[in-house]
């Protein structure tokens, strides 16, 4: 009963965000690559109008129901970026987390993936020289 009441919630989710049910079976999430997969459709980055693009990464751990475990840490940001351009893309960032979670995980990788660090890398440049790197 439980994994029905799970599948509800999850259809109801995605039908609050628009995608259809057919979509919502499609989401599941059952290996490592889903994960990054998953993040990238919810992944919307700020207009060239508020901020110029950059690269970021964050860590972020789920627990088994997919919801974000603890305080998902922003440990890389291009580093020619400004104040302003950071703070867009952070904003973003957490934007993207909110509407992908809770991670639509099977039961199978609900166990795998809890509690474990995910390093989410969000490249909006078409290169990232590895000499200007900036570690936060």
């Amino acid at each position: 009963m439980a994994r029905c009441g799970n599948r509800l919630l999850v259809a109801a989710a995605m039908l609050l965000l628009g995608v259809s049910g057919a979509k919502a079976e499609d989401a599941q999430v059952n290996t490592i690559q889903d994960i990054f997969r998953h993040l990238r459709t919810c992944w919307k980055p700020p207009p060239p109008t508020k901020a110029r693009p950059l690269d970021i990464t964050v860590v972020v751990s789920f627990n088994r129901a997919g919801n974000i475990l603890g305080h998902p840490r922003i440990t890389y940001e291009s580093a020619e970026a400004s104040d302003n351009d950071r703070l867009q893309y952070r904003i973003a960032v957490m934007e993207a987390l909110q509407r992908c979670t809770p991670m639509p995980f099977t039961e199978t990788m609900a166990g795998a993936a809890a509690g474990r660090p995910f390093a989410i890398p969000f490249r909006n440049r078409k290169t990232s020289p590895p000499t200007q790197e900036r570690r936060v």
